[in-house]
């Protein structure tokens, strides 16, 4: 039996005739046949992670959208939940809640706007005035960040368009007056970045139930909350499965995307629109010439067709193929007086997801009216100027042998782990390398004494290769190092070009095999 959700047979029928007439376009003769079927056989020989997206190592995507302005002037005591469309509807009656108390979402919502059987989330959408947007300065931004890949979250779970949309009137052209995928896919490749985009709205069917259960849903609104169901029903219908692929593919036809990610409950639908949808997008990037990649959460696609994410987490040993971790400096979307993880605490993380074969895609949550906050562009400066010295150990590195070294690990692996507010030291170390000469030691803290490489000791043989020589990035001063059973040990610069972590380049001699036979 296929994985995904059951349908009737007139659901089947209409989405066997959605699928074919979405492929249609895409028909070849006999002679040009597309690369890649619609069959996890055959998308398993793709090259799921080009090099391109190896050697990025940091990306940034932009959680933005009618939501942060829903946000604005909400009660900085309260905690809220980023999904606000889906929250603002749980009144803890109609909706009920865990603690039986409307939620803090809900609370915030009529304060604001009074009661969302009247002020929906189409209302919300209605106040959506992003005047202050400028995809050159956003650009300008992840570039000085020292991000490889940028792009928009291109539709959240609340199914509004942050593009030009022609297949759904709820986007940001009608609501707004801009089209920031296309400024910004043109700002961030005219500064050699890849562009991406996120989709989120395979959520939308439970996203919406909220707001059916409350009722007062014009039927012309359904295209934007979905056709009437309740709250338990996971069985979304064939509108449903038709209006998902015609907003992604629009996205794609449009844009061009390098990467496509998608959030949770695609591993809700059917496996073979998932299925349709990789043969569909590979073979789109055949068309066009390009590498692209395709990221996913849970059980959405098999490894080896796509690239796994972890979100706000990663894995606590190094994986192959290599992964993605999505996270954020604070809270998905807009908050007054945002609060921040600090700089030192996000190049730690890069760090040790890059010595596992990781990348990290980097959360930036604008202000409603689409200005980068100040504290944000402070932070990701920070982080730009760190990686301007001590890229050369992130950027176009493979892991090594060993990952690293020192007390402070996670103790499991997975979604979410973050929360767990690791404290990295100068005596945890990570290792990466390019090719097989060049090795790189990341010193996760500003070390204050000699620094030990116990990894690196004559006694493990974990490295082979006689040393060369060792610098420390970012300095002209002579490293005086020793190598022992006991560990290679360095002896503390006398200056540090960071406050933060360093990094040492070991370069090794050439190891070679007896020509035997």
């Amino acid at each position: 039996m296929k994985s995904g959700v059951v349908f009737g047979e007139s659901a089947n029928f209409l989405l066997g005739i959605w699928i074919g007439l979405s492929l249609m376009g895409c028909a070849t003769s006999v002679d040009e046949l597309p690369t890649f079927e619609d069959n996890w056989q055959s998308l398993s020989e793709v090259n799921e992670t080009p090099d391109w997206f190896l050697n990025a190592k940091f990306g940034i995507y932009t959680h933005w959208g009618p939501i942060s302005e829903a946000m604005h002037a909400a009660d900085t005591n309260r905690h809220y939940r980023g999904w606000h469309g889906m929250c603002m509807y749980q009144d803890g009656q109609l909706v009920p809640t865990p603690s039986g108390n409307p939620s803090n979402n809900y609370l915030h919502h009529v304060e604001k706007y009074g009661d969302p059987a009247q002020f929906g989330y189409r209302h919300v959408i209605e106040q959506f005035n992003p005047t202050a947007f400028d995809a050159t300065e956003w650009a300008d931004v992840f570039v000085r960040a020292g991000a490889k890949f940028a792009g928009p979250v291109a539709m959240h779970h609340d199914n509004f368009a942050m593009w030009d949309s022609k297949v759904t009137r709820w986007n940001s052209m009608a609501f707004g007056g801009i089209d920031p995928s296309a400024d910004l896919k043109y700002a961030l490749e005219e500064r050699g970045l890849r562009f991406m985009g996120s989709f989120h709205h395979a959520f939308t069917w439970k996203y919406f139930a909220p707001a059916h259960q409350h009722g007062g849903i014009a039927p012309e609104d359904y295209d934007l909350y979905t056709n009437p169901h309740g709250l338990d029903d996971d069985a979304p219908d064939a509108a449903f499965y038709r209006d998902w692929w015609a907003k992604v593919t629009e996205f794609i036809e449009a844009y061009q995307p390098d990467m496509i990610w998608f959030d949770w409950w695609l591993e809700n639908l059917s496996e073979e629109m998932r299925q349709e949808f990789l043969a569909y997008y590979y073979n789109k990037a055949e068309e066009w010439g390009k590498d692209v990649a395709v990221c996913f959460k849970e059980t959405t696609f098999p490894l080896g067709t796509a690239i796994r994410d972890y979100e706000r987490g990663r894995p606590n040993q190094p994986r192959d193929p290599a992964w993605l971790t999505d996270t954020s400096p604070g809270a998905w979307f807009y908050r007054p007086n945002a609060k921040f993880k600090s700089a030192n605490e996000l190049i730690d993380i890069l760090i040790d997801i890059v010595s596992k074969n990781g990348i990290m895609l980097l959360n930036v949550p604008p202000d409603p009216d689409g200005r980068i906050p100040p504290a944000m562009v402070d932070l990701l400066s920070e982080m730009g100027t760190w990686l301007d010295i001590y890229g050369p150990a992130i950027y176009d590195t493979r892991p090594w042998t060993v990952f690293g070294e020192g007390p402070t690990r996670l103790p499991e692996g997975g979604h979410k782990n973050e929360k767990l507010k690791l404290r990295y030291t100068a005596e945890d170390i990570r290792y990466t390398r390019k090719g097989e000469e060049e090795l790189y030691a990341l010193v996760m803290d500003r070390p204050t004494h000699d620094i030990t490489l116990k990894v690196l000791s004559t006694h493990l043989g974990a490295l082979n290769a006689p040393i060369k020589s060792i610098e420390l990035l970012g300095s002209k001063e002579e490293i005086i190092w020793s190598r022992s059973d006991q560990g290679l040990v360095i002896q503390l610069p006398k200056m540090l070009p960071s406050t933060y972590a360093i990094a040492f380049k070991i370069v090794l001699e050439q190891y070679e095999e007896n020509k035997i036979g």
